[in-house]
């Protein structure tokens, strides 16, 4: 096995999906809040009001993370926890909560990684005009180095955004996540802007804490073509990997954008970027969240169900994307070679642009439920689990420099737009008792851990 000897073996949550307690101890208005309100907005009308109640149990969600074996942790800080009113006022029973989860995680062994913003931005900065003003610079660099400063003794490594591309184009473009904006100009300035705010961020953070790592985390993936001869499957796969994949990674690691970015995005992107913007900073670490590899076919109309809309809209071209072969609870292929292919390919891409990487997020959704002995015996999410470590060693074995893996999610949560109906816990939790039960992949990962993956090549 290759897997170096401080690897990081760990699992991941978000404030809003898992900690609950929306109106306890001062904790301001959310996106997502007002857009769980919105009639058809979330499926069965579901909210995150409750969640797993992880904010009054983190204790008894720490003690299961100390039984899995973990020794990382990625959580997030809930901003209008911290900051619940537009005046700028600290919320200490905010700043309190955290400092109790931070203590109680290092008691027991476990790392603690931060993200500042995964999704919940509060509703008064997005009154402003949120991600797709400029206006969220500042607040956001001055929020990164309050936080900074008051656990930065403490925690080591901090990611200022979580999934860049979703936060614009599900949040601006598509509007299927909050705020639920529809408009593909906001969009691309939300894009451009959320590079500008963690270079921002990134700077805040080094200035009162300049031991802290701080780097980006993305969502990626790799387009997977039915035909690499046909010249559109071709265009169509480049310009999504432009979409989904170089925007950001050039943006942060070269400090431009691709001409064919700037093709494609025309005078939306013009009008935000400003002298200085993509000014490379010296980012510690990278973060990438992988699920799935994305299909790539022959050429459909627009109005096909299978069509790719994104790619449609901004460069018309249209192909089919729906997954071949097996798929999770939310339809996504399973592609585990992909996972170590990505991170092969931006070591040979971006040799040493790039600092270490981490899988901050990798997992799949599966309803699986205790049985009558109380065992949740997710066979598929553990093939899912061994498979996707297992190319994990593949990818070092071939030069990636991998430093952690963090399995998405410890708990079974509110899954955004998808509400509770889709479980992608190692943990299942019954939402009315919030009960929690270790799945079987639970115990695999704790043995993964303990043996330092070297149980998957004797299983």
């Amino acid at each position: 096995m290759t897997f170096p000897e401080n690897f990081l073996w760990g699992a991941s949550t978000s404030s809003y999906q898992i900690e609950g307690a929306v109106k306890q101890d001062g904790r301001g208005v959310s996106i997502w809040d007002t857009f769980c309100e919105k009639p058809g907005a979330i499926d069965n009308n579901d909210v995150g009001d409750v969640a797993c109640d992880h904010y009054n149990r983190y204790r008894e969600d720490i003690a299961i993370m100390s039984e899995i074996g973990l020794n990382a942790y990625r959580f997030s800080f809930s901003w209008s926890r911290l900051f619940p009113e537009a005046n700028g006022r600290a919320e200490k029973r905010g700043f309190d909560f955290y400092d109790r989860l931070v203590d109680e995680l290092l008691e027991q062994g476990i790392e603690p990684v931060a993200t500042l913003y995964h999704w919940d931005l509060p509703q008064y900065l997005q009154d402003r005009g949120g991600w797709s003003s400029r206006s969220i610079i500042e607040p956001f660099a001055e929020y990164a180095a309050s936080v900074a400063t008051h656990f930065g003794d403490r925690i080591k490594r901090i990611s200022p955004i979580n999934e860049p591309w979703v936060v614009s184009w599900l949040g601006y473009g598509s509007g299927v996540l909050a705020p639920g904006v529809k408009d593909y100009s906001e969009a691309i300035a939300a894009a451009h802007h959320t590079i500008v705010a963690h270079n921002a961020a990134f700077k805040a953070i080094k200035r009162v804490a300049p031991h802290v790592l701080v780097g980006p985390v993305l969502n990626q993936l790799t387009p997977d073509l039915d035909d690499y001869s046909d010249p559109f499957q071709i265009q169509a796969a480049k310009t999504f990997d432009q979409f989904l994949n170089y925007f950001w990674m050039d943006g942060t690691f070269r400090g431009k954008y691709s001409d064919h970015v700037w093709s494609m995005y025309g005078k939306a992107l013009e009008d935000v970027v400003k002298e200085g913007d993509l000014d490379v900073v010296a980012n510690d670490w990278l973060g990438i969240n992988y699920y799935f590899n994305n299909r790539i076919g022959h050429s459909v109309p627009s109005n096909h169900p299978t069509a790719n809309g994104f790619i449609g809209e901004l460069a018309g071209l249209y192909s089919e994307g729906a997954p071949v072969g097996p798929t999770t609870d939310t339809d996504w292929p399973i592609t585990p070679y992909g996972i170590g292919d990505l991170l092969v390919r931006w070591t040979r891409e971006y040799g040493d642009l790039i600092p270490q990487m981490f899988i901050t997020e990798n997992g799949c959704a599966y309803a699986d439920v205790p049985d009558e002995n109380g065992v949740v015996n997710d066979v598929r999410r553990q093939s899912y689990l061994r498979d996707h470590i297992l190319a994990l060693d593949s990818a070092i074995s071939r030069g990636a420099n991998l430093g952690g893996y963090f399995h998405w999610s410890l708990l079974d949560n509110f899954e955004w737009a998808r509400g509770f109906s889709m479980r992608f816990g190692l943990v299942h939790v019954d939402y009315q008792t919030q009960k929690r039960t270790l799945k079987q992949s639970a115990f695999l990962y704790r043995d993964i851990i303990k043996s330092h993956g070297q149980n998957l090549f004797h299983s």
